[in-house]
């Protein structure tokens, strides 16, 4: 396992375990279930195409946070939409 894109971070004593295992390639990983996969494709599923629009300046700081991310922006954006639907987004202001 490559572990240099990792050398910067900040990890607990939980996670400093998992991640040597991972690395000493000792963690059991066991398969998801066929029901449990079923499940994430259906949750997963996108069967509606809409169009906004959005501040320049909005979709531009989108994009920047999407970049730092690794995804796609409009990836993010779904993401964000999947949250506020479900209660999950909050103010932090």
């Amino acid at each position: 396992m490559d572990t240099t894109k990792f050398n910067n971070l900040v990890l607990d004593d939980e996670e400093q375990e998992i991640f040597a295992a991972m690395s000493a390639g000792t963690i059991e990983i066991e398969a998801p279930s066929a029901e449990l996969l079923s499940a994430a494709k259906d949750a997963m599923k996108k069967d509606k195409s809409i169009n906004i629009r959005i501040n320049n300046h909005d979709l531009s700081s989108i994009k920047f946070i999407a970049a730092q991310e690794g995804i796609p922006y409009q990836t993010l954006i779904g993401s964000l939409i999947h949250k506020y639907a479900n209660g999950r987004l909050r103010d932090v202001a």
